[in-house]
């Protein structure tokens, strides 16, 4: 099929005559839909003319046509059919979306009765703008005119070694007019865009030029491994392209294979299967990433006799990087310095996108340094980011907290990882959310459910997590009282944790001294909802060390999907003083010399006792103490009493807690 748009300024003075009464003019635009219809039936099918619009002095004509005809010839009797008369013409080959909109407007203006009936006509309805679910493709047309320097531009690709043999091919012989098949089909492996488009670009010009294609209409059309299409509509799309190209560019490679091996075999056999059917009037270009073997093999086994040259990107090292280096330098302007190959290791081999990166890099400096040197002082965008800190008042709160190192680790090695996503880019660091499940474990005491609220806070305040809601559940919250009660119950909690956390206390309760149904479905379905919610709910398990590990060995599949194993250390003695001078400051008040001193014997002592609290021991110290003080406080003289002496404890006012009765034990402080 080819398209083409013919314009003309009107000639005749009745025809170019302004008129304000619609029905006048409709009535025209029937009588040449009526002259129009009469005309194309006699073409029988191998083209249709049809006027779009007349307006301002100007006539706009499109012409559907099959691939051996030519619509020069008819042209002048057409508008002699319907009476119109056209000076300054020109025509020009269009895309099928232009001359469909066209199309449109010739039916809205009257001058056709039914685009569809003229889409249909060429099995072009499915294709057609009103068609919902059909294939979505994109159109250009070849470059006219010979490209002198079409040998010269492969070097802006590296694919000379390749690309040059086949150009030496196209050109070896002049073209043969009467000749219809294409002798060869072609794979381009590439996985930077620009490269991809400009040489399939150049290899379409130079078959155009010598007459291997017949119109210069190209499609483009974009498939992965997971997509679905209609055999039909894509089956029209080549009966459209007729004496013209298809680019498919196919987005899967190895690792992406093995995800969707069944679908990536089965979308590659109905691409195949429609390529040999036109094998010989259209050209097809399958574009490939450049790594892909087994994906590859999968195109050659559904091939059969088919012939293809492969056209691949290459790697360029020692001179032949520094040439490329220096065309770009050219191409700007700019001469090149020793700093531009100063990156470039002699012994390693670079793709083209890989030198316009050490290119941009070089050029963006020198532009700041040497060009304009005024702005050598200001900082990039990029630098600026680098800098900045992590921002909240959580992060703030939990960066003050005593001891807690792997913690702040951790969440600092999280913000750091997507900071640098964002960084990096444009350097060819590719987006990815890892799982961020976690384990916290430690004894009583030791800040594990107030780092998970701060956390899920931090997240949320950095962007990471949309809500940053944290939902803090146990067996009795996650475990039904009846068979099939759980996973509902589960599914139920990880629903209210989306764009959050879900903090599961003593995860082992699930399954402790019950290894039934009920454990067993807890687990199963706690494993499949992170699956399905890796990317929107961070799941934190937490509980005493040793429990902790021998309920993650009896679960394989819940230990593959935790991400972070986070301990929490008892405190030693002057950590656990650190915390009550925090608890203490956080209150208003501060610990006296002595005070601080009695608490260090009484937390030498604590810490060899079963059962020690760590942080809600201290908390506890600092509270009973909050009274004792009060109590001082009254019985002393109110007029000698200061400021200094309301806002301090002292050592009198510390008293050893009484040794708690057993309770279960809660997580936190």
């Amino acid at each position: 099929m080819q398209f083409y748009e013919f314009e003309g300024l009107i000639a005749n003075e009745e025809a170019s005559k302004e008129n304000d009464d619609l029905r006048m003019m409709y009535q025209r635009a029937r009588k040449i839909a009526q002259k129009s219809e009469s005309f194309n039936k006699n073409l029988q099918k191998k083209a249709v003319f049809f006027v779009s619009d007349i307006s301002k002095g100007l006539a706009t004509i499109g012409i559907f046509c099959r691939e051996s005809f030519a619509p020069d010839k008819h042209i002048a009797p057409f508008l002699k059919a319907i009476g119109l008369e056209l000076k300054d013409t020109h025509m020009d080959e269009t895309t099928f979306g232009a001359a469909n909109r066209m199309l449109h407007y010739a039916e809205r203006n009257a001058y056709i009765s039914s685009e569809d009936e003229i889409l249909e006509r060429f099995d072009l309805h499915r294709l057609g703008m009103r068609c919902s679910g059909s294939v979505d493709f994109g159109e250009n047309l070849i470059d006219e005119g010979v490209n002198k320097d079409i040998y010269k531009d492969t070097e802006r690709f590296l694919a000379k070694d390749s690309l040059i043999p086949e150009l030496d091919r196209i050109y070896a012989e002049g073209p043969k007019t009467n000749a219809k098949g294409h002798p060869v089909h072609y794979i381009v492996q590439t996985d930077e865009r620009e490269t991809r488009k400009g040489m399939y670009k150049l290899l379409l010009q130079a078959l155009y030029e010598n007459g291997r294609l017949r119109n210069r209409r190209y499609c483009f059309i974009d498939f992965s491994p997971d997509d679905r299409f209609s055999r039909i509509v894509y089956d029209d799309l080549y009966k459209s392209n007729i004496g013209g190209t298809i680019i498919v560019r196919y987005f899967a490679n190895d690792d992406t294979e093995n995800e969707y091996a069944s679908s990536n075999r089965d979308i590659i056999e109905r691409l195949c299967e429609m390529m040999k059917k036109y094998r010989n009037q259209v050209l097809t270009v399958f574009c490939l990433p450049r790594e892909c073997t087994s994906t590859k093999k999968i195109f050659y086994e559904n091939l059969g006799s088919v012939s293809f040259v492969e056209l691949k990107e290459e790697f360029a090292s020692g001179e032949r990087a520094k040439d490329f280096l220096k065309m770009l330098a050219k191409d700007n302007g700019v001469r090149t310095d020793k700093r531009l190959f100063e990156k470039l290791d002699n012994d390693e081999g670079y793709l083209a996108p890989e030198l316009h990166d050490i290119f941009d890099e070089w050029y963006n400096r020198k532009l700041k340094t040497d060009i304009y040197p005024q702005y050598k002082e200001i900082e990039t965008v990029k630098r600026e980011v680098i800098k900045t800190v992590p921002k909240g008042s959580a992060y703030d709160e939990l960066m003050e907290m005593v001891g807690l190192d792997e913690a702040k680790k951790l969440i600092n090695q999280a913000l750091n990882y997507y900071k640098a996503q964002r960084i990096f880019a444009e350097k060819g660091m590719k987006p990815d959310r890892p799982a961020m499940h976690m384990v916290f474990t430690g004894n009583p005491g030791t800040a594990k459910t107030t780092v998970a609220r701060l956390f899920a806070r931090i997240m949320k305040e950095n962007n990471l997590l949309s809500k940053g809601n944290i939902i803090e559940v146990g067996r009795g919250d996650l475990v039904g009282k009846y068979v099939g009660w759980t996973a509902p119950a589960i599914q139920k909690k990880f629903r209210e944790a989306k764009g959050g956390v879900l903090f599961i206390d003593e995860a082992y309760s699930l399954v402790d001294d019950r290894n039934g149904s009920f454990g067993d479905e807890a687990i199963n379905t706690i494993v499949q909802e992170m699956e399905n919610h890796r990317d929107d709910v961070v799941v934190i398990f937490a509980g005493y060390p040793d429990k902790m590990d021998e309920f993650l060995q009896k679960n394989p599949g819940l230990w593959s999907r935790i991400a972070f194993h986070v301990p929490f250390s008892d405190y030693d003695t002057e950590n656990l003083c650190d915390i009550a001078d925090l608890i203490a400051t956080q209150k208003g008040l501060k610990l006296s010399k002595d005070a601080r001193n009695k608490l260090v014997g009484i937390f030498d002592i604590a810490k060899t006792e079963k059962d020690f609290g760590n942080g809600r021991y201290v908390r506890n110290i600092i509270e009973k103490a909050k009274m004792t003080r009060a109590t001082r406080l009254l019985d002393m003289d109110f007029d000698s009493i200061g400021k200094e002496d309301v806002v301090t404890i002292c050592a009198e006012d510390i008293e050893m807690p009484a040794k708690p009765k057993q309770e279960k034990r809660r997580i936190g402080f």
